[in-house]
């Protein structure tokens, strides 16, 4: 023999719903988990589908000192399909809106822009402007590196660079004064690891070297640029 099916949801909201409207009464959640099995609902689901009634407005709740009553009317059911109906036909309404709204747009784009030779061949030289202009913009990319502006920024970026470099140096010369003065016996051992490290007798600060102007440097590579 075939095991029985249980209920689903719908149907368990349905056989809760029926307590209510066949006593029209207020129950404790305990009591409903009691009249439950009854209705073929087992007490272990009749927490969960009591709530979910709650959520829809189909079965109201209130408290009363400690205890939380529940209750449901057929009325409540009625009420509650009413406002999904008024909430359903609202939308409709709104949507029926917005498709009108939306058919006039379409219909006003389209003036103006029947298929004709004029239409095509603007198409066309459009297209081929477009086409234009990416491959100068392509390539302007290429001599970028030219740009006075970006040789401006780029010059920037180095002297905040060396001006870091520089920082860390003057620290450098802080912390082997410091160490000559606080340890003068072990001035060999410290030699040696100056030297592992890379500070050699003609470490010293950074000095950029001299840059032409960013207007002469235009100037220079406009005049070599092809007529």
């Amino acid at each position: 023999m075939s095991k029985k099916r249980g209920l689903s949801l719908e149907e368990k909201r349905e056989k809760i719903l029926q307590i209510f409207y066949e006593s029209q009464d207020f129950y404790l959640l305990k009591e409903l988990e009691k009249l439950g099995p009854k209705k073929g609902v087992i007490t272990q689901s009749v927490k969960d589908v009591v709530q979910s009634l709650v959520d829809d407005d189909l079965v109201l709740k209130d408290k009363i000192g400690t205890s939380v009553y529940f209750w449901s009317l057929p009325s409540c059911a009625g009420n509650q399909l009413r406002n999904v109906h008024r909430k359903l036909d609202s939308d409709l309404h709104a949507s029926r809106k917005r498709y009108a709204e939306a058919v006039d747009q379409c219909n006003s784009l389209k003036k103006g822009r029947e298929d004709s030779d004029d239409r095509e061949e603007a198409l066309t030289e459009l297209k081929a402007i477009e086409l234009k202009y990416n491959k100068l913009k392509e390539e302007m990319g290429q001599y970028a590196d030219n740009d006075p502006a970006t040789f401006v920024s780029m010059k920037k970026a180095i002297e905040v660079c060396l001006s870091a470099a520089n920082r860390w140096t003057d620290n450098i010369f802080t912390l082997r004064q410091w160490c000559s003065n606080n340890f003068p016996e072990a001035k060999e051992q410290l030699e040696l690891l100056y030297k592992e490290f890379g500070i050699t007798d003609d470490f010293e600060y950074m000095e950029l070297p001299p840059v032409a102007p960013v207007a002469a440097a235009a100037d220079i590579t406009h005049e070599d640029s092809p007529k």
